[in-house]
């Protein structure tokens, strides 16, 4: 088996599971496409922290958006 849990953590490192069984992540405009083994599609504008495949784990960082004035 070569997908994982995908995790989103928080800013007081608290990680919350956000898609199960992925087994491809690509850039997608200003963020990331994660398909599940299924081909159930999630995005998010974010970026990888920490992967640890043996351990199926990937967690990522929310990006912050920022607005220019």
């Amino acid at each position: 088996m070569c997908e994982a849990n995908v995790y989103i953590r928080s800013g007081d490192d608290q990680e919350e599971l956000f898609l199960e069984q992925v087994d491809i992540i690509e850039p997608f405009e200003e963020g990331l496409r994660l398909v599940d083994i299924f081909g159930k599609q999630k995005f998010i504008k974010a970026r990888i922290k920490d992967m640890n495949l043996l351990n199926h784990r990937i967690i990522l960082e929310k990006l912050q958006t920022v607005t220019a004035r």
